[in-house]
């Protein structure tokens, strides 16, 4: 199914027919399907609203660059075109960043019941020195190769370099995402995690290292209430590589 929301064809579907609400908000770079056995863990009780954001999936892309603020002004938008007055929010990866956005606020149009983080971003990792040399020749290099006369040289070896920079997620996006997703890796979310005042369940993968278990800790620590469930020997979607684990975790939680 798709709605329209402020002029963006957005992709998204309801299962189950309870009388409260769940809203998945995905991880960058996956669709709705992604996380279909998430919402098949609660469905039996809850309606769980699954969707695609601008620019992943099945929905429109954004028309500029969105930082994660964008995102979470676009999420309560659609949350009203849905008629969504409370619910419950789940967040993997990058949908994580958009409910620590949401949750830190001061009031919001709806009621944010309760809050599931699955190897949840948002917390900036520091860099080592080693890191941020490799950062400064990047920058350097990459002004140099943006000149028109060195690129009419040997554009082929500059095209195979670019297209080597950056993560698999970097690359694999489309212009305009990864102007979007460079403006959501450089925003450290850390300081409005004290002000998270749901009831908040993390689930995390041990061996995750894009969001590494160390973050689910001061996510534990800095949220108060926070509880944290680690699922062994996963990484960062750890609800697809034991989900038996995750799906007793989650009937656990919403029992």
């Amino acid at each position: 199914m798709k709605i329209n929301v402020n002029g963006y064809e957005i992709a998204y579907q309801i299962t189950g027919e309870g009388e409260d609400t769940v809203v998945i908000l995905q991880g960058w770079g996956t669709e709705l399907a992604t996380y279909n056995s998430v919402a098949a863990c609660i469905s039996d009780r809850y309606r769980v609203v699954q969707f695609d954001f601008p620019g992943f999936g099945a929905s429109d892309e954004p028309r500029e660059p969105w930082a994660v603020e964008d995102y979470a002004k676009f999420f309560l938008d659609f949350m009203a075109a849905l008629g969504i007055q409370k619910a419950t929010l789940i967040g993997h990866s990058y949908g994580g960043r958009v409910i620590i956005r949401l949750a830190a606020r001061e009031s919001l149009p709806f009621t944010i019941e309760r809050i599931v983080l699955i190897d949840s971003a948002g917390i900036l990792p520091k860099k080592t020195w080693k890191q941020k040399m490799k950062i400064r020749r990047y920058k350097m290099l990459k002004k140099i190769v943006s000149l028109k006369l060195v690129y009419a040289i040997c554009p082929r070896l500059i095209d195979e370099w670019r297209n080597r920079q950056g993560s698999a997620d970097y690359r694999n996006a489309s212009p305009m995402m990864r102007q979007c997703l460079v403006k959501a890796v450089n925003e450290d979310l850390t300081e409005l995690l004290p002000r998270i005042r749901q009831d908040t369940l993390l689930i995390w993968g041990d061996l995750d290292t894009a969001t590494p278990i160390t973050d689910a800790k001061l996510m534990e620590e800095k949220i108060p209430g926070a509880g944290l469930a680690v699922i062994p020997g996963t990484g960062h979607f750890s609800f697809l590589e034991n989900p038996a684990l995750f799906r007793s975790i989650m009937q656990a939680y919403f029992a």
